[in-house]
């Protein structure tokens, strides 16, 4: 089982941090070295003074190039990282009391003393020490000049030391809401993980239930069409086996003939409408305009389509339910209605897709009709049952004499492949 590495801004930030960390103490040394060397005659004219700064020097670069290479091998602070940290606080607290333009380089102190210091207290006077020669640097040396001079090194501390806290602080409440923010972030990304597995579960337990309610309807189609349509054509056959009659038996082997026919054809619609098709090659707008004109054509009623807002690539079982729902819509008018117009809107909103099919037939009584059948079949129940089990909903308005309108309501779920 592999485990999935989640990487947030603060990781990134991290690596930032330890990359200047490593380069900050050779970069600094390098600048404070070339200024030393532009002002040794002034500031350092003794020669001893340069041999030692030389050898100083020299000293730093090899143990640099030594921690370049051990440093990043070591996670956490420990007696290495303190022993590195001494020596280069001795040579450089040395070269700062030389030159003062060394003072550069003792500043990388301030930025990797918690990185290789353990301990809070060890840390703070870590920074304390750091600031020492840095304060020298600034008042031009060790003060000969008396009081005064001590008390002007004395107060560079103190405000050093002020001005080391107050950005310590700064740091520490950053870095908390760094940790806090990179929680956060973790927070969603596991929750946006656990939304898509249950929306994953969701679409396959609603192609199972599709599946049944396939079943389910195919079952309604056949007990009242198809196996109508086969009673019929045995009641016309029962007749000619006991008529001699020409003229009889024509009529009733026609009455047959057109029943078979009749019935042929609803069994090609149903076998047609177990998935559908229409979807394979098209989106659902352009389904839906086939669906709508091949019925106009069928039963001779005029039916617009109209779509609004900007149509998405949905996802394909919100595809397939809407395209359904219109079906079962239009079958329905076409049986039951007897309607001179209908009219099909689908809308594309923020977070939802609404479908309404409306005409101008007889209507009903929207009030007399139980909201159950309990069949799960082909009808308003089974429009209701296909929105509900994708977490829509479906409405039905209707009224003797006035049409009927079906508004179905669904999330906008589009298709990521």
């Amino acid at each position: 089982m592999q485990t999935e590495v989640v990487k947030t801004p603060g990781d990134k930030i991290d690596r930032r941090r330890a990359l200047f960390n490593r380069l900050a103490p050779p970069g600094l040394l390098v600048l404070s070295s070339i200024l030393a060397i532009v002002t040794s005659d002034l500031i350092t004219p003794q020669l001893w003074k340069q041999q030692l700064a030389i050898a100083l020097v020299a000293g730093l670069v090899v143990l640099q190039v030594w921690w370049f290479w051990a440093g990043p091998r070591r996670q956490h602070p420990d007696a290495v990282s303190v022993t590195y940290f001494v020596l280069r606080w001795v040579m450089g607290a040395t070269l700062a009391l030389l030159n003062g333009f060394f003072a550069f380089f003792m500043a990388a102190g301030y930025f990797d003393a918690t990185h290789l210091i353990p301990g809070r207290r060890r840390k703070r006077f870590a920074l304390f020490a750091h600031s020492i020669p840095i304060s020298f640097a600034q008042v031009g040396g060790i003060p000969t000049d008396g009081a005064v001079g001590w008390i002007v090194f004395g107060c560079l501390l103190l405000a050093n030391n002020a001005l080391l806290t107050f950005v310590g602080r700064l740091s520490e409440q950053e870095e908390e809401r760094s940790r806090a923010r990179a929680a956060t972030i973790i927070e969603l990304q596991q929750a946006q993980k656990e939304n898509a597995a249950l929306h994953a579960q969701l679409l396959v337990q609603a192609r199972e239930a599709g599946v049944a309610d396939e079943r389910r309807r195919l079952a309604a189609e056949i007990h009242d069409t198809i196996a109508q349509g086969l009673t019929g054509i045995i009641a016309q056959l029962q007749v000619v086996e006991t008529t001699n009659d020409p003229d009889v038996v024509r009529d009733h082997v026609t009455r047959a003939t057109d029943l078979a026919r009749h019935s042929l054809g609803e069994a090609r619609r149903s076998v047609q409408n177990l998935a559908p098709a229409g979807l394979s090659h098209d989106g659902l707008p352009e389904a839906m305009q086939k669906t709508v004109d091949q019925w106009a054509e069928r039963t001779g009623v005029p039916t617009e389509l109209t779509v609004t807002g900007t149509a998405a690539r949905l996802h394909g079982e919100i595809s397939a339910t809407l395209l359904r729902i219109t079906q079962e819509a239009l079958s329905n008018v076409g049986k039951h209605a007897n309607a001179t117009r209908a009219g099909v809107t689908l809308s594309f909103m923020d977070g939802e897709v609404t479908l309404d099919i409306r005409d101008d037939g007889v209507g009903f009584d929207a009030l007399s009709l139980p909201n159950r059948t309990g069949t799960g079949g082909f009808g308003l129940d089974g429009m209701r049952g296909r929105a509900e089990r994708i977490a829509g909903s479906l409405t039905v308005e209707a009224e003797p004499g006035a049409g009927t309108a079906v508004s179905a309501r669904v999330p906008l779920v589009v298709d990521e492949r």
